[in-house]
């Protein structure tokens, strides 16, 4: 009878031991591959809507980019540069990319709008602003704009930096019409016929072609405001004090994501088709190609999202020599150079 008891009683410890070995055995592998409640959760805007430009961030998060870095991220379509900035700093959203010149335009606006956003990496060594038309239209360079409608977000870099393209392009803009319009119904509009062009950004000719069954016009703002950054990401100024390694893991994952979108990007156009039901997988992986050139550049050495404080100094002096700026800033209150990677 004691040997039975002995026995039993060893088997209930083997057991025990075994059950214990077992879910440290979990924790562990938890902890060390980031899932489960380990994972940070994180709310991130694309720049405006949800186009190929911006489809690196679904293949972040479908081939486990994000994961590995330790994030759950909630991926949902932004509205442009205020719009991002506006639900970032209101605390709606952590991190998200906006046109690196828009955000100088807020910065230095002279106005009371909050400000505590700060851009932590480059997406686009160049700004990709432009007005995108179709060869009915009749236009042909920026000076044929004039007496033209245009829609935009309102809060649409390409629409409020297009007083300074005006001026430096040679156009009268008091003779530009603007309406109002949705980052995923923009092109729908153009291919309606109610307007004569829409703010867009270059690599969105593609889609602008599968739309509105006509051959796109771009007029690229690079044409006349040359060394502008183009889209940036950015976080509030808050978690880039308080959380700063966050923030740079954070950064990793995503630019590891642009990497593979540029180096694969009709597989990325299809993750963005599984991710988003009215995405155009083609039209994506085209816009990916286009805009691979304006992630690299020769201004930018080799490494993806690299902001370089100097050429931020000379942006900012455009848009003081344009007069868009009604206040001085400097690179440090736009960049924080301590978390974005270098050139």
């Amino acid at each position: 009878m004691r040997r039975l008891t002995r026995t039993v009683a060893v088997a209930v410890l083997a057991t025990a031991l075994a059950l214990v070995s077992a879910c440290s055995s979990d924790s562990d592998s938890d902890s060390g591959s980031g899932d489960g409640a380990s994972l940070r959760k994180v709310t991130y805007l694309t720049s405006f809507g949800n186009f190929g430009r911006d489809s690196y961030a679904w293949v972040a998060k479908d081939k486990g980019f994000f994961k590995e870095a330790g994030f759950d991220v909630d991926i949902k379509p932004g509205q442009g540069t205020g719009g991002v900035i506006q639900t970032i700093v209101g605390g709606q959203a952590d991190f998200g990319p906006i046109d690196l010149t828009g955000g100088i335009l807020q910065l230095g606006g002279g106005d009371d709008k909050p400000k505590d956003f700060v851009a932590v990496a480059a997406i686009q060594q160049r700004t990709m602003a432009a007005i995108v038309t179709t060869q009915d239209k009749g236009i042909a360079s920026p000076k044929d704009l004039e007496g033209k409608t245009l829609a935009d977000t309102p809060f649409s870099v390409v629409r409020n930096l297009f007083p300074t393209y005006a001026k430096l392009a040679g156009i009268d803009n008091s003779k530009v019409k603007w309406v109002n319009g949705e980052a995923q119904t923009l092109m729908a509009t153009l291919a309606s016929g109610k307007v004569d062009g829409i703010g867009q950004f270059v690599v969105g000719a593609p889609t602008v072609r599968a739309v509105a069954k006509k051959e796109p016009v771009v007029l690229p703002y690079s044409n006349v405001m040359t060394d502008l950054y183009g889209n940036a990401l950015i976080t509030s100024k808050k978690l880039a004090k308080e959380e700063p390694e966050m923030v740079k893991r954070f950064t990793g994952a995503l630019l590891k994501g642009l990497e593979y979108s540029l180096a694969n990007p009709k597989e990325a156009g299809e993750i963005l088709k599984k991710n988003v039901a009215e995405a155009n997988p083609v039209s994506a992986a085209a816009e990916l190609e286009l805009m691979a050139g304006y992630v690299r550049s020769s201004n930018s050495g080799t490494a993806i999202g690299a902001l370089d404080s100097g050429r931020v100094a000379k942006s900012i002096a455009i848009l003081q020599g344009a007069g868009a700026l009604k206040q001085n800033i400097a690179p440090e209150q736009v960049v924080d150079f301590n978390l974005a990677p270098k050139a």
